[in-house]
């Protein structure tokens, strides 16, 4: 070994903590991690709030959101599910994983570093039983984060939840979609409900807050094809899962970024689009999906991308023991996030 090379590391690091570093953006996220020294909130104690962050329980009393760039919601409804149920408990589940962020080494993005982000808990709901009821609360709730200027960054849920969302993202100027999923989820109608979990594309494109030329579906699969009909004709286009994978994820992306242009845009994000044997954690599960790494791959190609709101969908925790499927679905909240903040300058000092 260079003795000359050991003595340079033991004189620059025997003595350095976590916080030392010479590379400015390690730094500076090290500044941010490390300000109370080196001692650290246990990840294990306490309330658990998605990466840590600041629990705002009230977020529409007055002034609540003043500083607030982004809030991380849940909502813990999974009355539109077809097949197993439990994504109610997905925002918990997501909530509890520990080592998130806090910063994507690929995107060479910290979040914390441009955007001030808070977990304002959960949508609430009156009644557990009744589906229509639910979906306009979560309509009114996230229309009224809209309109304090905060940007949405939500845990579900049923994927039924983004059609209430969209409503209330989508009623000044339809929005563009990059929708990750095993399935089109453009359904009609069925057993006289039209706000199941197979049709919220469907409807927000008859309400006219999404726009389906602006919509691009990734990673669909399985044996409901029939159903997904509306997709192609209402003029969406659908990349399923074998298309994606030969093609690769930096060119899924660049035909993303493509169809969605340069407007608004929201990313909705199933969990089964991935495939269970990675994340079993879900109603719905199909054999032949993404794997995490393409998936995350996918993501960080739309980094520039108008992000006026995302979510995290159909994590069904009890079908999955390893918690491997919350761990995933945390790491693309936070890669939602990371396209987020890409829009935020770095903040000074």
């Amino acid at each position: 070994m260079d003795k000359k090379r050991l003595e340079m590391l033991r004189a620059r690091y025997a003595g350095s903590g976590g916080n030392d570093a010479d590379n400015p953006l390690f730094n500076a996220v090290a500044s941010v991690q490390f300000r109370h020294g080196d001692r650290r909130s246990w990840p294990f104690a306490g309330v658990a709030t998605f990466m840590g962050l600041p629990h705002i329980a009230n977020p529409l009393a007055t002034g609540a959101l003043a500083g607030v760039d982004v809030a991380v919601i849940g909502v813990p409804m999974d009355l539109g599910v077809t097949n197993r149920a439990g994504a109610r408990l997905g925002p918990r589940a997501v909530r509890a994983i520990e080592r998130i962020g806090p910063m994507d080494h690929v995107l060479g993005i910290a979040p914390g570093l441009r955007l001030s982000a808070a977990d304002v808990g959960d949508v609430p709901m009156d009644s557990r039983f009744d589906l229509a009821r639910c979906h306009a609360e979560i309509e009114a709730h996230f229309r009224a984060l809209h309109a304090a200027g905060v940007r949405t960054l939500a845990v579900g849920g049923d994927h039924s939840i983004s059609y209430p969302i969209l409503r209330a993202l989508g009623r000044d100027r339809p929005l563009g979609l990059v929708h990750i999923d095993a399935h089109c989820d453009t359904g009609g109608i069925f057993e006289g409900s039209k706000f199941h979990h197979g049709g919220p594309f469907r409807q927000a494109v008859l309400d006219g807050v999404l726009d389906p030329e602006r919509t691009i579906q990734i990673g669909i699969r399985g044996g409901a094809e029939y159903l997904w009909e509306f997709s192609t004709v209402s003029g969406m286009t659908v990349i399923h899962a074998e298309t994606a994978v030969s093609m690769g994820m930096e060119a899924v992306a660049a035909e993303a970024r493509r169809v969605v242009g340069q407007g608004p845009v929201y990313i909705s994000f199933d969990i089964d689009s991935i495939d269970p044997g990675f994340a079993p954690g879900t109603g719905t599960p199909e054999v032949g999906g993404l794997a995490p790494r393409e998936v995350l791959a996918l993501l960080r190609g739309l980094v520039g991308l108008d992000i006026a709101g995302a979510d995290v969908v159909e994590v069904a925790p009890q079908y999955d023991a390893t918690s491997n499927t919350a761990h995933v679905a945390a790491q693309v909240l936070f890669t939602e996030l990371c396209l987020m903040a890409a829009s935020w300058p770095e903040r000074a000092g």
